[in-house]
């Protein structure tokens, strides 16, 4: 009973620690907003519009929205994959969608399509890459974690090559340039239209992760274990990975690749509520959309350009996960 009040004091508390990092957010930018321009602009009032109401509204708002978002998803497929697969070292990119939405991503830029095709590209090269994971392990006669994990490896590696492809053959003046920062990711293009596209899939795969999440804890057991509490392992685990790539091509096609998330904030949330998945997902997807509203924030307001989000979260994950590796190190030795 008090661990599941801690629980819900922990989860509440994180709620309005992102609602507060994003009311901050909504006032950081070139044209300074204060808490109270923000309140007046989003609340029905006599002092409402102008500049102000633009900007909350058309500018900040969405790319708050989409940070969170999209936070909140890699969050939660980091946790989600690292208990199916039973290793803390996995992230979104193992099961090959990121590299596979990154293809079609880039191909879209190189083509010219429109930014609807675009976004039409990298979500089904995204989903693709998950269909040739399942094909290459249907290929080897059995469908097990490790043969999944190789598969995705396998994929992720040929998908990168057709990146660097598209690299190579784009033209260096402009279109290498949109390519580069594209695949660093970035909320600068955030518009309501893209949070819709982002919002649907993240609010259908996160409602089925979270109503699976039980069973989830069931995944992280051994597969013959599992079958004995009467869990299907298989369709389990293929729902779970759809979920999961449904997720990921939806934050990339919309935003970019963006690495770390997924691997660094599953452990933080395992610090703070352990490894049991009814409490480390919803848990994962708060603390995911905090930090990714935060790195946003440093990316358009630490210097006059806007840094790229992958870089910022690079620069952030590895000491983050560095000092998670020693401190759990030197836990064992005690």
């Amino acid at each position: 009973m008090a661990e599941n009040k801690r629980f819900l004091w922990l989860h509440g508390s994180l709620i309005l620690l992102t609602l507060v990092l994003a009311m901050g957010s909504l006032c950081l930018g070139q044209y300074r907003l204060s808490i109270g321009d923000v309140v007046t602009q989003l609340l029905p009032s006599d002092n409402a519009g102008g500049i102000a109401s633009q900007i909350v509204w058309s500018v900040r708002l969405p790319r708050v929205v989409m940070a969170l978002l999209a936070g909140g998803a890699l969050g939660l497929c980091g946790a989600t994959l690292q208990g199916v697969f039973q290793n803390p070292l996995v992230d979104p990119h193992i099961i090959g969608v990121t590299s596979g939405s990154a293809f079609g991503g880039t191909l879209a830029i190189l083509l010219g399509l429109s930014p609807l095709l675009m976004m039409s590209s990298t979500f089904g090269f995204g989903l693709a890459a998950l269909v040739l994971v399942y094909a290459i392990a249907a290929l080897q006669g059995r469908e097990s974690t490790l043969v999944l994990i190789l598969s995705g490896i396998i994929l992720s590696g040929f998908f990168s090559a057709l990146v660097s492809l598209m690299q190579y053959l784009a033209d260096t003046e402009e279109t290498l340039p949109n390519i580069v920062f594209w695949l660093l990711g970035s909320f600068a293009t955030a518009n309501w239209h893209k949070v819709l596209i982002l919002a649907i899939p993240v609010m259908l795969a996160a409602a089925i992760l979270l109503k699976l999440r039980w069973r989830i804890n069931l995944l992280a057991l051994d597969e013959k274990d599992a079958r004995a509490l009467g869990v299907s392992v298989k369709p389990l685990r293929r729902a779970v990975l759809v979920c999961c790539a449904l997720l990921v091509a939806a934050q990339v096609a919309v935003s970019g690749s963006i690495a770390w998330v997924g691997l660094v904030i599953p452990h933080l949330a395992r610090l703070l509520v352990g490894p049991d998945h009814r409490r480390l997902l919803p848990v994962a997807f708060w603390l995911g959309g905090s930090f990714m509203i935060v790195v946003d924030d440093l990316a358009r307001t630490f210097i006059q350009a806007e840094i790229p989000i992958g870089i910022i979260t690079v620069l952030l994950g590895a000491p983050v996960f560095t000092f998670l590796l020693v401190r759990s190190n030197r836990r064992r030795r005690t």
